[in-house]
């Protein structure tokens, strides 16, 4: 166990489960995350390995036993009928007869229909109604010479879902972690592994999850396929529902006129609509109508009457542009069917995920570690629904006056949504409040900007905020505003951008600055376009002398930036010549033969190169710092070494950031360029 795992074993005793045991005892199930691990946490929420052992064995057996394959329908059916009684695990729809007047029951899996239900039931579990609910049944079997008798008889209906949770112990709990192994604790809950994710895309995780604690909140991410969208709408709660984007009606969603029933916004804390882009989609525009009054103001009306619902509404959906080409020639709303392309609908959207920075699923992300059980965790974001954090913020900071009321809404409920996941009890400091509210007004001007540049009737705002205190002002910049400035129209004129404390600084055109020492960079977390070559290339050139200090080049993927360095210093250097590269670095004491390896392989691979590289070891405690040196009187100060990288599959041969790093997520760095006179 890692030390975050002893600290949330010993935190939350019997409320946490080890995620890697869900695909143990998954096999080819198909039911959701929340349904097996609430059968984990009945028989393996802890640490003693023999009880998890014997508790998955157990899990399987009731998987086994209990949980209806399609293609085993029939022969479950069958042992009813020849038992008389049988429980199933499935997932149940409840419809009502309104020539019998009652309430009937149909088994997705089981495939049997017209099952009686008693309207306690109804009252007691809603949404059996609307979309189904996974449970543990009671079935029986009574054969009737009445034809209109239905043989099938639930005894008992269990949803499942946690009976009840303690929210004070709850916030106890949560007092025992510093805020970075706190949000660690919630990625693993999610499924993945926090030391292969970035501070900011561990943020990305986490704004998923505000749908389940804010009431009402529009959220919209597109980015590539493959990043686990739809994982959370999907598995992660008993309260979310997922749809398909185009299988959704008027009826369905909202209310249907003829039987005066209310649809899935009535029912669900989570509506989201998988599969959203595609501009070939045909979409009903009346839907397009109802949806943005509700989500302007959290109604909808049926005739002459007017209705309200709380459920939040999550837009999922795949591009196949590029950020640059969509922000040059379109917008980042490019791939939505037309009828969604409509800025009344995009204003009412509080946040967008860029899905374009999001880890794409590869087997290292998913965790071996301990999270909460999730159905656990579904009920406490369902608490927090009640709880409004929005102004939080408001002792300690003051948003631009000018920033329209829809933006504020959209900044304000994002903040909120953070706060309660990240620091439900409100302990957090300055600086940590400051980076919530950055990255709220962040994905709020995501929307904004596209929408100035779809309709020029909005007016441009900037998006600012003032520490109270000390009177800094933070200028707020999306990352591809940065990356891209040539895409953007200005929020600010450069005078007045230098009233600013932060600035987002880009490298876009460092490599056309002359060289001057002194030069500092910084580069954003997950920002992209960087490379060794556009870095270091100049700093470099006609040096026939290079040491790399560096103490931690001990991994493999610390050992190929290496190798990626040298080959940048190989392809910059003059035919005919050749230059030494010097590695200093730290003796890897846990798995020496293995830091020996690695840097003795890539020493042969240079032989004969025109790279002659050398290394060594320093002994020293004080070894920390991490720079590059040059006989030509340069010092390159790095403080995360070659370490720049994001991790992405190295064993991938297709892929295109095994072999371009312009294509990396980087992670959040700064470069100083000293001139040794």
């Amino acid at each position: 166990m890692t030390d975050l795992d002893k600290i949330i074993t010993e935190s939350f005793p019997g409320l946490v489960v080890r995620k890697d045991l869900t695909k143990l005892v998954k096999g080819n199930a198909i039911v959701p995350t929340y349904v097996l691990e609430y059968l984990l946490g009945q028989y393996c929420a802890t640490d003693d390995e023999n009880t998890i052992l014997s508790g998955v064995e157990r899990v399987k057996e009731i998987l086994a036993a209990h949980y209806v394959h399609r293609n085993e329908a029939a022969l479950i059916r069958s042992k009813i009928k020849e038992k008389g009684r049988h429980k199933v695990i499935d997932k149940v729809t409840v419809d009502l007869n309104e020539k019998t007047d009652s309430y009937e029951a149909t088994f997705s899996n089981l495939g049997i229909k017209h099952v009686l239900v008693g309207s306690e039931t109804i009252k007691k579990h809603q949404r059996l109604l609307v979309g189904g609910v996974w449970c543990i049944v009671d079935m029986e079997y009574n054969y009737s010479e009445d034809q209109r008798v239905v043989p099938w008889i639930m005894s008992s209906i269990k949803p499942i879902q946690v009976s009840h949770f303690d929210v004070d112990q709850f916030l106890e709990g949560r007092k025992q972690f510093r805020a970075d192994e706190w949000i660690d604790f919630i990625v693993q809950t999610i499924g993945f592994n926090p030391e292969q994710l970035s501070r900011r895309n561990k943020i990305f995780q986490i704004t998923r999850l505000i749908a389940y604690c804010e009431r009402n909140y529009n959220l919209i991410e597109l980015g590539p396929k493959g990043t686990g969208k739809s994982h959370l709408f999907s598995e992660f709660s008993p309260h979310g529902i997922l749809i398909s984007g185009g299988e959704v009606t008027v009826a369905k969603l909202f209310v249907n006129n003829s039987t005066g029933r209310i649809g899935l916004v009535g029912y669900w804390d989570s509506v989201a609509f998988d599969e959203f882009a595609g501009t070939q989609k045909k979409v009903d525009k009346s839907l397009v109508d109802i949806l943005k009054n509700y989500m302007a103001n959290k109604s909808f009306s049926r005739g002459t009457e007017t209705l309200g619902a709380e459920a939040s509404m999550a837009f999922l959906g795949n591009t196949k542009r590029s950020v640059p080409y969509m922000l040059k020639h379109t917008n980042l709303f490019d791939e939505l069917p037309d009828k969604y392309r409509d800025t009344a609908f995009l204003d009412r959207l509080h946040c967008y995920i860029p899905g374009w920075e999001v880890d794409i699923l590869r087997g290292e992300l998913f965790t071996q570690g301990y999270g909460f059980i999730v159905d656990y965790f579904a009920e406490i974001l369902k608490y927090f629904r009640n709880l409004d954090y929005s102004l939080e913020y408001q002792n300690h900071f003051e948003l631009n006056p000018s920033i329209a009321q829809r933006d504020l809404e959209g900044m304000k409920k994002t903040f909120s949504g953070l706060m309660k996941i990240i620091y439900p009890n409100k302990n957090c400091t300055v600086e940590e409040m400051r980076e919530l509210l950055t990255y709220a007004i962040e994905g709020r001007k995501r929307v904004k900007g596209q929408l100035l540049k779809m309709d020029e009737t909005y007016i441009p705002v900037t998006f600012n905020f003032t520490e109270k205190q000390s009177g800094k002002k933070y200028l707020v910049k999306t990352l591809e505003e940065t990356q891209y400035p040539e895409f953007f129209d200005q929020d600010v004129s450069e005078e007045e951008e230098h009233e600013f404390e932060e600035r987002e600084p880009s490298t876009q055109t460092e490599a056309t600055r002359p060289l001057e020492s002194g030069k500092h960079i910084e580069v954003m977390e997950n920002q992209k376009g960087i490379s060794f070559e556009k870095l270091f290339a100049d700093y470099l050139k006609g040096a026939s002398s290079i040491t790399v200090y560096d103490p931690y080049i001990r991994l493999f993927y610390q050992v190929k930036n290496l190798s990626d360095f040298i080959q940048m210093v190989l392809k910059i250097k003059p035919v005919g010549e050749e230059v030494d590269v010097k590695l200093v670095t730290k003796r890897e004491n846990q798995d020496v033969n293995n830091q020996e390896g690695l840097l003795s392989r890539l020493q042969d691979n240079l032989d004969g190169s025109g790279i002659n590289f050398t290394y060594e070891y320093d002994g020293r405690q004080t070894f920390h710092a991490r720079s590059i040196v040059t006989d030509t009187g340069w010092k390159i100060v790095l403080d995360r070494g070659l370490d720049i990288f994001q991790p992405y599959d190295y064993n991938d041969a297709f892929c295109i950031a095994n072999n371009i790093q312009e294509t990396r997520l980087c992670k959040a760095f700064e470069v100083t360029f000293v001139r040794n006179e």
